[in-house]
């Protein structure tokens, strides 16, 4: 970077379904997430854009509906505002719900950064005949505000230039417009401001305006931000005594009266601004919520939407997983007739082509799995599946809004951990957490869907369904038993928004599989790669003399004596309630490190020692060599998919849970996890054996 370059930090912030991440992405060049409902960007992210010799630095805030926080992504968005002062807000508004979104806006008027307003959606509001003359707008309420529609790169040069333009002072006058509250609450605010002004240092770390009205809000952090003065005491007593006249005054308590006076002001905005060009009598978005969202209807058909998901996944998947599979057997073939007999062979055949081929093999049915999720996120979905299921939830003495977090549990653990700082009660949050691992991420799809192939072939995505519902079922009662015990406390209401339904982006919906698949294919090339092969010089050395006994059981003979085999044979009294031999206690064990190892595990276990002349042993599939084993059978393969579901998540998930709430909850939750998952796998083996 060229040291003459000037840099420019822009944050990117208004309230969740605004648009935000398309907007960044439109900015930046980058390719994040898009979520309909808030919580999916859960931490500030980065992104660069040169433009004319100037280096623009933006970071995209989680969704907030103010600067009064209390939820930890709320909490990332306040700290960023306030104690990084970026050089220009770009306040993302939702231009089909301009007067909630303002709300937010006004608010970021009084911290003093400059501030350009995108009117984000603009499309959907010129089709619902909402005609918003930005250039009114801006001049009302002193913030210059342009035109975009950010999942099409649409007014992006103008805000840009916007954003020079507000920094050069060249849009706003130098005495920058705020809200005026009245004249009695200004009366309050002005000796407020004064005292918190007094001391220079402090006043431009802080804007005396926004202190002063967050302490007529009673704002806690507000409060703690003036403990470090001497003069802390007086300044509270002052704010104090403004709240205690307020509520007598008004007779409401002192925030909602401040809140009045900020709508009545962006009441006054919006009727200069916007005009109704015309009114659709019909709206398909809510022609589709009386059928979706119908109180009879909709849970049944959000488990009728999950179960088409996992049937056309399935279905669609088997013919590219079939060629996948025999795409493997050709090359271990290739490499057995190529590579001379010995370790080589052995480590390429077995380990490389016979365990991480069969993680490979999956990758069909990742792609379809999360191309079919993704366009039920982006068309709006996915918000009445949480208000379908809401009910239910509260039942179980959830939070409505874990429901979030949870679906995003299906995909990957670790950013649904994350997600569960959308709540704000910290007993939801922890309870929520500890919930999210019994939903079967990607990386269990892979074990579900080899043994249900193997051994419900016919059933396979109904198996796959029940063990997905299984995870969800498990979550629930959990909750419960927490919610009656260690978590005691009431669920706190559910409040959400429903966004419209839109028409999914190709380009979206892409760069979202393609994230998925591609951290899929990472593990497989990095992580799985490297367990498997780990796993192969286990179940090689030491080298037992099999001299004298036939292939078959000379193959048998050098696995049991190596290092795995006589971990397997040490550790299978504890597995073998679950109705596992050595070999399927092994694999259990590696699936602690990340869930795909128990695929591959299971592929270098029925390999290892094969003879190699056998091309037809080699290039069976895996799900062949497991039914063709005596020791596995559809009862043994039910209780390792419930035991792969419960046990405790892949060890970035367990660092995220520890990184969320600490030692002890992660502690707990391995502990918890251990015991249900070995438990329920030994109830369903032993009652099914003698049923």
């Amino acid at each position: 970077m060229s040291d003459t370059r000037k840099v420019v930090k822009v944050a990117l912030a208004g309230n969740p379904n605004a648009g935000k991440t398309s907007l960044f992405n439109a900015l930046t060049g980058a390719h994040h997430k898009v979520g309909n409902y808030p919580g999916v960007t859960v931490e500030k992210r980065e992104g660069l854009r040169i433009r004319n010799g100037i280096e623009y630095r933006f970071t995209d805030l989680p969704g907030i509906y103010s600067l009064t926080a209390y939820s930890i992504d709320e909490v990332v968005a306040r700290d960023f505002l306030i104690d990084e002062a970026p050089d220009v807000i770009v306040d993302v508004l939702d231009s089909t719900n301009l007067e909630r979104n303002l709300y937010l806006c006004l608010q970021f008027q009084e911290l003093g950064i400059p501030i350009a307003g995108a009117l984000n959606m603009s499309d959907e509001a010129a089709a619902k005949g909402i005609d918003i003359d930005a250039g009114i707008l801006g001049r009302v309420l002193g913030i210059p505000m342009a035109k975009t529609v950010g999942t099409r790169g649409e007014g992006i040069d103008e805000l840009l230039d916007m954003i020079d333009a507000t920094l050069a002072g060249s849009l706003v006058s130098k005495e920058r417009r705020s809200v005026l509250y009245g004249g009695e609450i200004e009366d309050l605010l002005m000796p407020l401001e004064k005292a918190i002004s007094a001391d220079g240092s402090f006043s431009k770390l802080y804007s005396p305006r926004w202190l002063a009205v967050k302490l007529l809000e009673k704002d806690a952090h507000a409060q703690e931000l003036l403990a470090g003065r001497s003069d802390a005491a007086a300044i509270l007593a002052l704010a104090r005594g403004a709240v205690a006249w307020l509520e007598k005054h008004y007779g409401r308590e002192a925030e909602i009266v401040v809140s009045e006076q900020r709508y009545g002001y962006i009441r006054g905005a919006a009727k200069e601004s916007v005009r109704i060009v015309k009114k659709h009598d019909f709206s398909l978005t809510e022609a589709i919520d009386k059928v979706v969202m119908n109180q009879f209807l909709a849970l049944p058909i959000f488990v009728a939407v999950l179960w088409s998901v996992f049937k056309i996944t399935f279905t669609l998947g088997a013919f590219p997983m079939a060629w996948l599979e025999t795409a493997f057997g050709w090359l271990s073939s290739l490499a057995t007739a190529l590579i001379p007999a010995g370790f080589a062979r052995s480590l390429v055949v077995d380990a490389i082509l016979g365990g991480v081929g069969g993680v490979f093999s999956f990758i069909p049915l990742i792609v379809i799995l999360f191309f079919l999720l993704a366009i039920l996120e982006d068309i709006g979905y996915m918000s009445r599946a949480a208000f379908a299921t809401d009910k239910i939830l509260h039942a179980f003495g959830l939070h409505g809004q874990s429901v979030f977090p949870m679906m995003l549990g299906f995909g990957c653990s670790v950013p649904a951990i994350m997600a569960a700082r959308t709540l704000k009660s910290r007993r939801d949050r922890i309870v929520t957490i500890l919930i999210i691992p019994f939903m079967s991420c990607g990386a269990k799809l892979p074990v579900h869907v080899l043994l249900a192939a193997a051994f419900f072939p016919k059933k396979a995505a109904e198996m796959v369904m029940l063990i997905y519902g299984i995870g969800v079922a498990l979550s629930l009662v959990s909750a419960w038993v927490l919610k009656k015990t260690v978590l005691r406390g009431d669920a706190t209401p559910f409040v959400m928004e429903l966004p419209p339904f839109r028409a999914p982006t190709l380009r979206g919906i892409i760069w979202h599989v393609w994230e998925k698949t591609w951290f899929y294919l990472k593990r497989a090339g990095t992580t799985i790669l490297t367990a498997t092969m780990l796993i192969w010089a286990i179940t090689t050395f030491p080298v037992y003399d099999a001299q004298g006994l036939d292939s078959a059981s000379a193959a048998e003979a050098k696995l049991e004596h190596s290092l795995a085999g006589r971990l397997g044979k040490f550790i299978e009294p504890v597995f073998k309630p679950l109705g596992f031999d050595w070999k399927i206690a092994v694999a259990s064990v590696t699936g602690f490190a990340a869930k795909e190892i128990v695929v591959s595990t299971l592929g270098v276990l029925y390999r290892v020692g094969a003879d190699e002349t056998d091309e037809a042993k080699g290039s069976e599939s895996l799900r062949i060599a497991l039914r063709n084993d005596p020791n596995f059978n559809p009862l043994v393969a039910f209780a390792l998919m419930l035991f792969t579901l419960v046990i405790p998540p892949c060890f970035a998930a367990l660092a995220t849970i520890k990184a969320e709430i600490g030692w002890k909850w992660m502690g707990f939750a391995v502990g918890f996890m251990l015991s249900l998952g070995w438990g329920l796998g030994a109830i369903v083996y032993q009652v099914g054996s003698l049923l």
